[in-house]
């Protein structure tokens, strides 16, 4: 069901998007390949995700905090899907997927190299079945060289990427960023590659296949790592809060307890700073009047901008900064995210009703489309809950052979 904010799209854009038309078939599991079906479902996309009879794709149980014992996580990566089951480790099942991806569009997967071979259902294969088929495939290292057959989680792609090295303290071993975040940049750039192989597709009339491995996901975003070590002889480390060189721009104490990051390392932002902190003299003081001055000062800068902040509130501090013109932020929680009027203004939080749990919130959908929005249309559905609509509406199986497909658990 539709909350208000969702009520307000006219009803063109709530049953479109511009992927609307096209059917995905989705037989990953956990994050990486679920995440790459929402971003195709949440533009309009016919979602149709395969599980396994016997419980389903493990999200449907994965999360520290259960509310009635449901995921919470479930609802959000699933949404806009249907959920059929299916026994792919069959024979009858491995039919059953051709038989479904011989009209589709996409298919996502993110079984370990060779699986869908050993099933019959290779690229090779799938292509002779339907030339237009993109079949997109994520996994930890991609789908050749010497570790493609290795098992590969997320955690592993951000430490091989490069991310793992450079997050967290210096003094501390390397840390987590909190988020599954290998496994969401993974699915990210095969929703990309999968885009752009059907717009390749509209020229060319073939689809193709999209190899989206985890740890270059992850090297994609390492900025110039490599040139730094190759051409510049310098390892980047973890620097905690700070980016070395770049200064002010780190996250400064406040009377009232809190902390608000400043950003003011641009000359020109830098010297409304120094205006606003009763320092024009800053502006042509030889440790602070370029970029890279202030980089070699950075410390003795910081906390002369620190003993600023420390004695305001983060309320009036944050408004004086925004009114000259200084970028400034709290570093919000989910809380903060509920309370922001910016947040309620752009509808950045969607809520639909959940059967269980009532109102039920999450993030909407992004980017922003002007002509054709996407948007978050269902919650993620019950395990089977559309078999009868896919395997006898879109495959055409009467009540009888679904009746016996279930007892042999293939469905």
């Amino acid at each position: 069901m539709l909350d208000d904010d969702q009520k307000d799209l006219p009803p063109s854009a709530r049953a479109r998007g511009p992927l609307a038309g096209l059917r995905v078939v989705e037989t990953g599991s956990l994050i990486a390949g679920p995440f790459c079906g929402q971003l195709l479902g949440d533009f309009g996309a016919e979602v149709i995700k395969v599980e396994d009879p016997g419980g389903g794709d493990p999200m449907r149980q994965w999360g520290s905090h259960r509310p009635q014992g449901l995921s919470l996580s479930w609802p959000i990566i699933a949404r806009n899907k249907k959920s059929i089951t299916c026994d792919l480790r069959q024979a009858e099942g491995q039919r059953l997927l051709r038989d479904l991806l011989a009209d589709a569009d996409v298919l996502i997967e993110n079984f370990r190299p060779g699986t869908l071979e050993r099933w019959g259902l290779g690229p090779e294969a799938l292509a002779e079945l339907n030339p237009r088929l993109v079949i997109t495939r994520i996994t930890g290292y991609g789908q050749d060289g010497p570790y493609s057959k290795r098992a590969g989680f997320g955690s592993i792609g951000e430490a091989m990427g490069g991310l793992r090295y450079v997050t967290g303290e210096p003094d501390r071993a390397p840390s987590r960023a909190g988020i599954s975040i290998g496994d969401s940049l993974a699915g990210t750039f095969a929703a990309l590659g999968t885009v752009m192989a059907l717009l390749s597709r509209e020229r060319t009339g073939r689809g193709q296949v999209v190899d989206s491995a985890i740890y270059e996901a992850v090297l994609a975003l390492m900025e110039s790592i490599l040139p730094e070590w190759e051409l510049g002889g310098a390892r980047r480390e973890r620097t905690g809060s700070i980016l070395p060189g770049v200064a002010p721009s780190n996250v400064y104490p406040t009377r009232d307890g809190l902390a608000v990051l400043i950003a003011a390392n641009r000359d020109t932002v830098f010297d409304r700073l120094a205006d606003l902190m009763g320092r024009p003299e800053w502006r042509a003081d030889e440790r602070y009047r370029t970029h890279g001055a202030r980089g070699e000062n950075q410390e003795e800068l910081d906390k002369l901008v620190a003993e600023w902040t420390r004695e305001q509130d983060s309320d009036a501090l944050l408004e004086r900064l925004h009114e000259a013109g200084v970028p400034a932020g709290l570093i919000y929680t989910a809380q903060d995210m509920f309370a922001d009027p910016h947040f309620a203004a752009r509808k950045a939080i969607v809520r639909l009703t959940h059967d269980k749990l009532g109102a039920f919130p999450m993030q909407n959908v992004a980017p922003r489309l002007s002509e054709t929005p996407g948007d978050v249309r269902t919650l993620g559905p019950e395990l089977g809950q559309h078999n009868d609509e896919i395997y006898g509406g879109v495959l055409g199986l009467d009540a009888e052979a679904l009746a016996g497909l279930r007892s042999r658990r293939v469905i």
